[in-house]
C-alpha cells in the first residue's frame, strides 16, 4: 500500500520544505503530512489554487462514500452536476454508475468510495491537462492512503492513462486485472461514453463480472 514516504514525494515535502516565493534562506519544518485526516485533505481541496481550474470551478469535489471502504471508484473529473452539487457522479452518468454498481450487489456509500482524478471541474467538461492531473495527484494519493482499498475500479480512458502510466486505450487495458501501488486495479468505459455507445455496456458488464472476482479471491470469506 502507499506510504507516508510516497505521499511527501508526489506533494515535493521533505523533512524540511519551503515557501515558493520565501529566501532559502527561511525554511519553515513541516513536521508532518498536510493530509493525514480527511478535515486536512477536504480544506485543501476546498481551497486549491494549484491550478488555474480554481478560477472557474463553483467547488472542489473530493468524493462521497464509505471512507474505509474496500472498492475505490475512480473516474476523470467533475461535470456540471458535480461542480454545482460538490459531488461525484451525480448526474446520468451517476445513474448509470449506481445501475452498475447495483448490479455487482454494491451499493454507493456501502463499501464503495466515488472520486475522480481532478477535484475541479475542466470548463466545457474538456478533457483535462497533464499540469491539472498532476496538480491533483496528491489528494488522489491522500485519499487511497486513508481508505486502503482492496480494490479500484477505473472509469474512462483519462483515469485509466493517469493511473497506469500509459497512453494505451480502454479498448486495451480492460479485461484484465492491473495494479496501482499493489492494489489490484480494473479498468473499464466510462459511464458517460457509455450513454453514448450503447454496444460497449456488454463489455462494461464484463468487467464489472473481472472486478467482483478479483475482489472475491481477495476476500475469500465474503
Amino acid at each position: 500500500m502507499l506510504s507516508q514516504d510516497d505521499v511527501f514525494t508526489e506533494l515535493g515535502i521533505g523533512p524540511v520544505w519551503r515557501l515558493r516565493e520565501a529566501p532559502s534562506s527561511t525554511p519553515l519544518t513541516a513536521p508532518c503530512s498536510p493530509f493525514t485526516t480527511w478535515d486536512t485533505l477536504a480544506e485543501a481541496v476546498a481551497h486549491c489554487t494549484a491550478c488555474k481550474l480554481h478560477q472557474t470551478r463553483t467547488q472542489g469535489v473530493l468524493g462521497v462514500g464509505d471512507r474505509h471502504a474496500d472498492w475505490l471508484i475512480i473516474g476523470e473529473a467533475p461535470g456540471a452536476d458535480e461542480d454545482a452539487q460538490g459531488e461525484p457522479f451525480v448526474g446520468q452518468a451517476g445513474k448509470l454508475l449506481d445501475a452498475m454498481l447495483a448490479a455487482i450487489g454494491l451499493q454507493r456509500g456501502n463499501n464503495v468510495y466515488i472520486t475522480n482524478v481532478l477535484k475541479s471541474r475542466p470548463p466545457g467538461n474538456r478533457d483535462p491537462a497533464p499540469d491539472e492531473i498532476a496538480a491533483c495527484r496528491p489528494y488522489l494519493l491522500a485519499q487511497i492512503e486513508l481508505i486502503q482499498p482492496k480494490l479500484i475500479l477505473v472509469l474512462g480512458r483519462v483515469a485509466a492513462q493517469s493511473l497506469l502510466d500509459t497512453q494505451e486505450t480502454v479498448g486495451r487495458l480492460r479485461g484484465r486485472v492491473h495494479a496501482f501501488q499493489n492494489v489490484p486495479l480494473v479498468v473499464t468505459y466510462h459511464p458517460a461514453y457509455l450513454l453514448r455507445s450503447l454496444p460497449d455496456k456488454a463489455r462494461a458488464w464484463e468487467d464489472l463480472c473481472l472486478a467482483r472476482r478479483t475482489y472475491a479471491s481477495l476476500t475469500p470469506e465474503s
